[in-house]
């Protein structure tokens, strides 16, 4: 559960799931998170083997995360999550 035990890791781990992407578009599919916390989010999960980050060489910087093989094995686990929080939702409103 520490691997994705957290409130923010979920989240980015299950919007990798569409591929690759950018810092700053990825930091902005998960609501309400702040910088600092976003960079503590993808560094514990770059530390986990569940996500890479890639640099590219070129001005300015693009920066690009995306799931290792370690981080897609956990997609079906993320996709029930997300369906249970959708269904959950609509009972408690």
């Amino acid at each position: 559960m520490d691997l994705i035990g957290t409130k923010w890791k979920p989240l980015v781990l299950f919007h990798l799931l569409e591929g690759p992407l950018r810092s700053g578009i990825l930091q902005k599919k998960v609501p309400d998170i702040s910088n600092k916390m976003f960079t503590q989010t993808v560094r514990a999960l770059e530390k986990d083997s569940l996500i890479e980050r890639k640099v590219y060489p070129e001005v300015p910087p693009k920066v690009e995360y995306y799931l290792t093989e370690r981080g897609k094995s956990l997609e079906n686990i993320l996709r029930s999550l997300d369906k249970w929080g959708k269904e959950d939702i609509k009972t408690t409103i």
